[in-house]
């Protein structure tokens, strides 16, 4: 059944962050990019990093990779890649980068502040797929660590056995994005046939949470559409379109570990599954 728009419209502007408001009113109502820019930047530090749980699973105040991938990922969605903003974020990565590109999880300190168990300060991880992912995605190609980045980027996909579904998510972020055509494809190909089913349930995950096909693969005609059937695709689509619930928005399937953390990625996620609607052809 098509979702309820008018009912998901209303739990945006009762329960979503401000940030995620002004994200609705830009990508469903021809709203401005400028409030956008001017939310974000409250979670801005001043040395151009991001932090002040904008990953709402990591409530640290200072800067880490995770926040500033979402501050770069909702940076490209406003279409301001090129702004001041993104240039003191790209400029914070290259600082706290490993020399060979490696981004760390989480930067020490985040461990005094509420928090997601499953957060570490694991170095070189799979959040530099993101990272380099969308600095392609959004045209930036004179970048010093992007370079090195990348090149981690095609050593991690080349060595790894058997990827799980969070790294999978990342590296296709990765992999739909570097301008490396062939490539790309070809990493694909090769990655296809190493994927355990089983990795789309994470192991230390919540009962019920998995990875699904628009989890890895949002956009149609990408690269990583070549992962899943259509089949696989639509029977996702269905499962979004039966997953609004009552007050009108939607859920995640993750640990819900505290009130502000819940009612901020409920946002999200509701903002997530609409887009996922419109760019795939179902009513929305």
């Amino acid at each position: 059944m098509p979702v309820d728009r008018a009912a998901a419209e209303t739990f945006i502007w009762s329960a979503a962050r401000l940030l995620d408001r002004h994200r609705y009113a830009m990508l469903f109502a021809d709203g401005p990019a400028e409030p956008v820019l001017a939310a974000v930047t409250g979670y801005r530090n001043p040395d151009g990093g991001f932090g002040h749980a904008l990953e709402p699973d990591l409530r640290c105040p200072q800067s880490q990779p995770a926040a500033t991938l979402s501050a770069l990922e909702m940076l490209h969605e406003a279409g301001r890649l090129d702004s001041e903003l993104a240039r003191g974020a790209r400029a914070w990565i290259a600082r706290v980068a490993a020399p060979d590109g490696g981004i760390p999880q989480a930067l020490p300190g985040f461990e005094r502040y509420p928090h997601a168990p499953w957060w570490s300060s694991a170095p070189a991880s799979m959040l530099t797929f993101a990272l380099a992912g969308v600095l392609h995605a959004g045209g930036v190609g004179d970048d010093e660590w992007l370079e090195r980045a990348t090149a981690w980027c095609w050593r991690a996909i080349d060595e790894v056995a058997t990827p799980g579904g969070y790294w999978l998510k990342f590296a296709c972020a990765f992999l739909d994005a570097v301008p490396d055509d062939g490539r790309a494809r070809g990493a694909l190909a090769a990655l296809r046939p190493r994927i355990d089913p089983a990795a789309f349930a994470p192991a230390a995950g919540t009962e019920g949470e998995r990875l699904r096909p628009l989890d890895i693969s949002p956009v149609p005609r990408s690269r990583s559409r070549a992962l899943f059937s259509d089949a696989d695709v639509e029977a996702h689509l269905d499962e979004v379109e039966n997953g609004q619930r009552e007050d009108g928005g939607w859920m995640f399937d993750w640990l819900a570990w505290s009130p502000a953390q819940t009612t901020a990625w409920r946002g999200i996620v509701t903002i997530r599954a609409l887009t996922w609607l419109r760019d795939n052809g179902r009513p929305y």
